[in-house]
């Protein structure tokens, strides 16, 4: 999620369980609830891949919990000593409720956040929220500011469970969107090996499905207010010995490719306009389109310890803001 929404989880939590100076509490909660994603301070001038390894790793886990809220209490406890009534103890408790909210929101999205690390490396995406949303993240700030003015954490506990309804909404209209993903291969009499649905960009209205089959990807999109399917494109799937026959196993640029499969869930496909860069397909700006937000580039003439180059691809023109209102609330 974005680091407001993150702050104000955080910050919500604590607030509920408060009783007293809950501009304190929230503060505390905040700022912890931010924390986690310190991580992405750790990349490499030489590695462009590092940091989408670390980037909602270990700090994020389940098990780094109570040391994340540990190191976010002494660095609060002594920065805000003069103004804080709370002891350590009482501050490591409200920095680690706020800390512990970060990698659970963060799994609603669709990036994927390795929850149980050390123990697996698999990046959990439970995929029933968009990464920003104001839908779900304002009426949470105004009961959070409510309740330090009016000082009754009632009002946190009414942005908890608005919370909570909000992402299992998400989760009935995830699961409704594979539904429409399914129907769409079966009209198609395609034989689907795999499937997902994502929001789309600020909103739990408009959804992504993509489905592979034994060679391509087909990407549509789904109104479901609306009960309106919008049509898209499809994509052969990457093969590394039929698409880059030069790549050398040994070489780092294949590893790259590897790991970058690994972080992408192998949902690869090459650009179209682009025959040596592999692109992620699971996001895109439209949500019907093949797109790709970001990829590796790949350079025949590298030698074999060089890396790949990361690139993205973002492009959030006025345009295409517009082609994602109208397909939000014109159909």
């Amino acid at each position: 999620m974005d680091p407001i929404t993150q702050g104000t989880i955080g910050a919500v939590l604590p607030q509920s369980l408060g009783k007293k100076n809950l501009g304190i509490v929230a503060m505390l909660g905040f700022l912890s609830g931010m924390a986690p994603d310190l991580d992405i301070f750790i990349r490499s001038s030489t590695d462009p891949l590092l940091s989408l390894e670390y980037h909602r790793q270990f700090t994020h886990s389940i098990v780094f919990i109570p040391f994340g809220g540990l190191i976010c209490a002494v660095f609060l406890y002594l920065l805000f000593k003069k103004i804080s009534p709370f002891n350590f103890k009482k501050t490591w408790l409200y920095c680690t409720l706020g800390y512990g909210t970060h990698g659970l929101i963060d799994a609603c999205t669709s990036y994927g956040t390795l929850l149980f690390w050390p123990f697996s490396d698999m990046r959990v995406s439970w995929n029933n929220i968009s990464i920003i949303d104001p839908l779900f993240t304002l009426p949470i700030i105004l009961f959070v500011i409510l309740a330090t003015i009016k000082k009754k954490n009632i009002y946190s506990k009414i942005a908890i469970a608005w919370a909570i309804t909000y992402l299992l909404v998400g989760i009935y209209l995830h699961n409704k969107a594979i539904n429409v993903g399914e129907e769409i291969a079966k009209q198609r009499g395609h034989v689907i090996t795999r499937i997902e649905a994502k929001p789309s960009f600020g909103n739990i209205i408009l959804w992504k499905t993509i489905y592979e089959t034994k060679d391509q990807f087909y990407v549509d999109a789904a109104n479901l207010f609306f009960s309106k399917i919008i049509h898209g494109e499809s994509i052969k799937k990457l093969s590394l010995k039929k698409d880059f026959p030069w790549l050398k196993e040994e070489s780092q640029q294949y590893k790259d490719v590897e790991r970058f499969r690994w972080f992408s869930n192998n949902f690869l496909a090459i650009h179209p306009q682009n025959k040596n860069q592999i692109i992620d397909i699971r996001y895109s700006g439209i949500p019907n389109e093949i797109g790709g937000l970001w990829g590796v580039q790949l350079d025949p003439h590298k030698h074999n310890q060089e890396h790949v180059e990361f690139v993205s691809m973002r492009n959030a023109s006025t345009e295409r803001l517009k082609i994602l209102r109208d397909m939000i609330v014109k159909y």
